[in-house]
């Protein structure tokens, strides 16, 4: 039997449909799919299923100081057990093995796991095979001229493994402990996350140091023959063309000199062309920056090229390359598209032109081919909106690399009024070239009409207006992972991941990302302290390090040496500084927590965590004041800088993936719950016949609101009502349950109608019928994939957990959440 791995389930099973033609069959062994055909066993791992760790006796961290797991002892063992014990058994069955994982470090340190897993149990042949896109030519052509693992592009993927493990660990526990922050909140340090969030604080210290300098300009409005137009007033400044006046008095001069004239002249008239050359193939960081003017985060973007090259539809999305390879024939490329909808028309078009040579850019490397479609058509239904618009951005980049270069007319007028001079600039589209099929760079136009020299031109309105300096902006995510790619920080594969992390972490928020007190503290510690923890050159170093493993010129162990005397020295300047380092931490800790004063006692009120998971918040003053105020229940509080007027008191966020929301003052809901009366809509369908109970609207402190039996907490049934808008009690009862219909006003947009609240929470249960944790409310893919971390894998895995034991593990999810989600498995 011919065993092949693949590195996710769903790459095996496209994989075991190509090589069979559609012949293949799925069994189960120890819970993973297995598809065969033929004398051929296909099975996908789930990424990394053999991770790198300390031995045991490291896993005390009041036990074991942080400086000692530098040169502690790195062991490897089984994270996803049920996949090994299922490759095992197959690889005892096998008589000859194809790894079959993606081809870049961490595929072929992936594959390599899997070789030595197979070599633990036989010693059959074992080939690899590599291909750029998971298409039937690709595929087959790969199996019939497999080659040998790459052992020294799976060491640099090792030695990276290792390093960030040793670093990760060593820093986070020295911080942690220096903090006293334990748990599932402790203080997170990475060799690359932490040059990241310098990157991001050194940009918010830049904002918050800012200066602004006041200026005016002058903008005239001129017209010919009642077509009007803007120019800008401007003056020469040693020979440069100046637009911004920097003095009130000067301004105020020039602009009631303006107002008096009724025209202008016509001073000079200057015409050019200008070609717009296309774009080059997408890199990884270029299409980031793409799909990030579309509305995607790094992370997003990432993820759904990756589905759409496992299903076929593009090339492997984690490249460098910007040059096509030789042998990419764009004539049969545009062809594949020729009968579709909605390319098919321009890729005619396309295939009309005289020439067909696509751009190249400044990087050409031989692993994989720039990000491009492979000419496999999907089903655009088979996708959701985000993944075709995502597949057509990379359609059309590839449109865009073999059309022609655009042409523009840029139309330049001066002309005077009193000695004052103002300008207008034109441009008009004259051959729309690749624009035409990349609508993603602008193509708009600025009309100014045709005039000569010595014309007189109306001034039909001045406007002076008052402005200042603006501060250097935020760094969006992609422009972060260009600047990350500019200055050697991570790699292709790893920097949006890295992203992702920061926000996790609760170092950063928003987009573009602003950073959190804590990260500030964090930062500004490593600097005071240890600067190399959050030097982009330490890091960027160890990348050229590791490129030269795969290149055969280094060796992991030199490597991974090399890394531990960078962070000994580390530990040495960090050693007599611990105690600061805490204090400072703790301090910004604190006040990343705070959102105000306590109205009983005048103390701080800080965000808590109870033992139980959930977060409330507490006065400081605690055991003398006991106030406290709840917060909601799902998703994991930040403190905002916008501050309640009534309260002084910050609003807070609930983190919480794709449902994020802003809770706002707690202190507002918890007084707006208390002043809402209870509203009776009807009898209670558990206890109403037996004991009275009735069901009443019912506002929480927390905030939620829920129909609920007035008889709580003898009779618990409940049924949930949206966070937002005002809720509306209408004459129209349902004649099932005898209960009012009920609506939602928010704002100006049309109300919602909920209808009887009991068929409304059926008829959503229905919709929302629970068959993978991605159905539960408030589990996207990232919190999905931190409870498969934790053994939760499906609905029946979280409905037999103990919540606290899953709170302990999983940041961002509280035991209260675990208990909501069972319930809904329950309902």
């Amino acid at each position: 039997m011919e065993l092949i791995i693949t590195e996710k389930d769903n790459a095996a099973r496209r994989i075991a449909d190509i090589l069979s033609d559609g012949g293949a069959d799925a069994e189960r062994r120890n819970g993973v799919n297995v598809y065969g055909w033929g004398g051929k066993r296909c099975v996908g791992l789930s990424g990394h299923v053999v991770g790198v760790d300390f031995p045991t006796e490291y896993n005390d961290w009041r036990d074991v100081q942080p400086v000692e797991l530098i040169d502690a002892e790195v062991v490897k063992s089984p994270t996803r057990e049920n996949i090994v014990a299922a490759l095992r058994s197959l690889a005892r069955e096998a008589d000859e093995a194809v790894i079959a994982t993606d081809y870049d470090r961490e595929g072929e340190l992936i594959g390599k796991e899997a070789y030595e897993l197979i070599r633990e149990e036989t010693d059959v042949p074992i080939k690899r095979v590599r291909f750029s896109s998971i298409t039937e030519t690709e595929v087959k052509q790969a199996f019939a001229e497999p080659d040998d693992l790459d052992f020294d592009l799976a060491a640099a993927g090792e030695a990276r493994q290792i390093i960030d493990l040793i670093w990760g660990a060593a820093l986070t526990r020295f911080l942690s402990l220096s903090a006293r922050q334990l748990g599932d909140d402790f203080i997170s340090v990475g060799r690359v996350q932490s040059p990241t969030l310098k990157l991001i604080v050194d940009r918010e210290r830049e904002i918050e140091a800012f200066d602004p300098d006041d200026y005016w300009e002058i903008a005239a409005e001129l017209a010919k023959n009642g077509t009007s137009f803007e120019a800008q007033y401007f003056y020469d400044d040693d020979g440069s063309e100046a637009e911004r006046i920097w003095e009130e008095s000067e301004a105020e001069s020039a602009f009631e000199r303006l107002r008096e004239q009724a025209t202008a002249t016509v001073e000079s008239v200057r015409r050019r062309t200008r070609t717009d050359a296309p774009p080059a193939p997408f890199n990884t960081t270029a299409f980031i920056q793409a799909a990030g003017s579309l509305g995607y985060s790094a992370q997003r973007a990432m993820s759904i090229a990756e589905e759409l090259y496992t299903a076929g539809y593009v090339t492997y999305p984690r490249t460098d390359n910007t040059v096509y390879p030789d042998d990419l024939e764009p004539v049969d490329l545009l062809e594949s598209f020729a009968e579709t909808s909605p390319f098919g028309e321009d890729a005619a078009a396309l295939l009309d032109g005289d020439d067909l040579e696509p751009t190249r850019g400044d990087t050409e490397s031989t692993d994989h081919p720039p990000i491009h479609p492979t000419g496999e058509f999907p089903d655009r239904n088979a996708l959701s909106e985000d993944e075709w618009e995502v597949y057509e951005l990379i359609v059309r980049r590839f449109f865009a690399t073999v059309a022609e270069p655009a042409t523009w007319e840029h139309l330049r007028v001066v002309a005077d009024a009193d000695g004052l001079r103002l300008k207008a600039n034109g441009k008009r589209l004259l051959e729309a070239g690749y624009h035409e099929v990349y609508p993603y760079s602008s193509a708009s136009e600025t009309h100014v009409p045709d005039v000569q020299e010595g014309e007189q031109l109306a001034i039909e309105d001045v406007d002076l207006q008052a402005k200042q300096t603006q501060p250097p902006r935020r760094y969006g995510q992609s422009r972060l992972v260009s600047k990350m790619e500019e200055m050697g920080i991570g790699t292709k594969a790893t920097r949006h991941g890295t992203i992702e992390k920061l926000y996790d972490r609760g170092y950063i928020d928003g987009d573009p990302p602003r950073p959190t007190a804590l990260a500030k503290a964090v930062v500004d510690a490593a600097e005071a302290f240890a600067e190399l923890i959050v030097s982009e050159e330490m890091t960027a170093q160890l990348e050229r390090d590791m490129t030269a493993i795969a290149n055969g010129e280094a060796t992991l162990e030199d490597v991974t040496d090399e890394s531990r005397e960078m962070l000994e020295r580390v530990f040495e300047e960090l050693h007599d500084s611990r105690e600061a380092v805490g204090e400072h931490l703790q301090e910004s800790l604190k006040e990343d927590r705070t959102i105000g004063s306590c109205p009983e006692c005048g103390s701080d009120l800080v965000i808590r965590k109870s033992r139980h998971g959930s977060y409330f918040v507490g006065c400081d003053g605690y055991p003398d004041c006991e106030y406290t105020l709840p917060l909601p229940s799902k998703g994991e509080p930040l403190v905002m800088d916008e501050t309640c007027e009534e309260h002084d008191t910050h609003h807070v966020k609930m983190l919480a993936g794709s449902d994020t929301f802003v809770h706002g003052c707690p202190r507002c809901q918890a007084e707006a719950a208390d002043e809402n009366e209870d509203l009776i809509i009807g009898a209670c369908p558990e206890c109403g016949d037996e004991h009275g109970g009735e069901l009443a609207i019912k506002h929480l402190r927390s905030g939620s609101r829920l129909v609920g039996c007035t008889r709580y907490p003898e009779c618990e049934y409940s049924l949930p009502l949206p966070r937002r808008g005002e809720i509306e009690v209408l004459d129209e009862r349902c004649e099932e349950h005898d209960l009012p219909h009920l609506q939602i006003v928010d704002g100006d947009d049309e109300p919602w109608e909920l209808g009887c609240p009991i068929c409304n929470y059926e008829e959503y249960r229905a919709r929302n019928a629970v068959e993978d944790l991605e159905d539960l409310d408030g589990v996207g893919s990232k919190t999905a994939e931190k409870l498969s971390a934790a053994g939760v894998e499906s609905p029946t895995d979280l409905a037999g957990v103990e919540p606290d034991a899953i709170a302990e593990q999983v940041r961002g999810v509280s035991a209260d959440q675990v208990r909501d989600w069972q319930a809904d498995l329950e309902a």
